[in-house]
């Protein structure tokens, strides 16, 4: 009986300590001047899985900016059930791929008219027309780029001006 107890309480106790989580930092760089810096995090033991949805996240951030400067900001802790959110990664590769069959690849509080992150409101869009930013529910054309340039995940912070060099991912 005692062993029994022993053994439940170390199981309780595996399943009380805490999950060790994956980091990414995310840094994009749009035309115009516009720059995006991010973070997310995943459970850690999905570092080896194929790929990692927005069901898989933990939190993940965005900020915008327009030559260095805050231009807005967007957290998954306030999305609602309209709030357009769909994320690919690959951690094995360290790229959030740009390609599937709906032509909608990232969708980070902005869809693929990219007129849907509110007011006030940002939101980033990657589709097969490009990449680009939403604020304050308009499209942002002048931050649009093409679609199949790479974004890629990185183990440290970014600067605003996306000039450090990629510890984690490279470019396919």
């Amino acid at each position: 009986m005692i062993g029994r107890a022993r053994y439940l309480g170390a199981v309780l106790a595996l399943l009380a300590a805490p999950v060790q989580a994956a980091e990414v930092y995310i840094c994009w760089l749009g035309a115009g001047g516009y720059t995006m810096t991010g973070r997310m995090t995943f459970p850690d033991a999905l570092m080896s899985a194929p790929i990692v949805t927005q069901d898989d996240v933990t939190s993940f951030r965005i900020t915008g900016y327009f030559e260095e400067r805050v231009i807005g900001k967007w957290d998954m802790a306030d999305r609602t059930p309209q709030t357009s959110w769909l994320l690919r990664y690959q951690p094995r590769t360290a790229v959030f791929p740009l390609v599937g069959l709906d032509g909608l690849y990232q969708m980070w509080n902005a869809n693929g008219d990219v007129t849907d992150c509110g007011v006030p409101g940002f939101g980033f869009n990657a589709g097969n027309g490009g990449q680009d930013f939403c604020i304050d529910n308009t499209f942002i054309l002048s931050s649009s780029i093409e679609p199949d340039k790479p974004i890629l995940g990185y183990a440290e912070p970014q600067l605003p001006g996306c000039t450090a060099p990629a510890l984690l991912g490279k470019a396919p």
